[in-house]
């Protein structure tokens, strides 16, 4: 039986100019992820990001420059990979998305045998933006299709996966596509999958994700996606 914080769990937050969210985050994901397996990635922060991880003593990579949250997450993965543990729950630190939620995760993990275990917003939509809920119900039929995998929500970031699958492929894009690049190789690499419905919290944060941009940067990575 699983006691907390588990022992075989380590967790990757990408953080960017996240230093007002970012303390009790942390404190909410130690109960259930001990603090030396708590990997923050500054993905060249402006504000205190850094300063707010090394005060609560988690593993700090930074990044001096802002390089995306696909950079962000690929090398929070790779220090996650030497810490020891076989599986990492990822998850933003702007606090949208719930540690109390960590264990159904887990459980389910446990449960399925999954390499990717993907958080699904989609249950219970009611509060999400209608453009954001649309795009996604779209680029989850086109990820899933691409990975030959059904993924409901495939565009969100709270997901569990087990480190020794993403040692198979490399992740090389940088910005928001690669939560849909990681399913796509992993679903290619022959991984498992599962989803467990989760919850957002809106709380007004400033996105910074940009509706033009960001959608070419996905159908770019759809093309060469083709060819992996």
């Amino acid at each position: 039986m699983n006691t907390l914080p588990y022992n075989d769990l380590a967790a990757v937050i990408p953080a960017y100019n996240a230093g007002r969210h970012l303390a009790p985050v942390i404190d909410h994901v130690a109960r259930y992820v001990p603090r030396n397996r708590i990997v923050v990635v500054d993905d060249g922060s402006t504000d205190n990001t850094r300063a707010v991880a090394e005060k609560a003593g988690v593993v700090v990579e930074v990044h001096p420059e802002n390089r995306g949250k696909g950079a962000a997450i690929r090398s929070g993965i790779e220090r996650a990979q030497t810490l020891g543990v076989p599986l990492a729950i990822l998850l933003d630190a702007d606090g949208q998305h719930s540690p109390d939620e960590i264990p159904a995760f887990v459980d389910c993990q446990k449960k399925t045998g999954a390499d990717v275990v993907v958080g699904n917003r989609l249950v219970d939509a009611a509060n999400m933006p209608w453009l954001r809920k649309a795009t996604n119900y779209v680029t989850s039929a086109v990820v899933s299709l691409l990975a030959g995998r059904r993924v409901p929500d495939s565009q969100n970031g709270y997901r569990l996966i087990r480190l020794d699958h993403f040692t198979k492929f490399p992740l090389t894009t940088s910005r928001y596509e690669i939560e849909s690049e990681m399913i796509i190789r992993a679903g290619r690499a022959g991984g498992k999958f599962a989803s467990v419905p989760v919850r957002t919290i809106y709380a007004g944060e400033a996105s910074f994700i940009n509706p033009i941009v960001d959608t070419m940067r996905f159908l770019r990575m759809v093309g060469k996606s083709f060819f992996w």
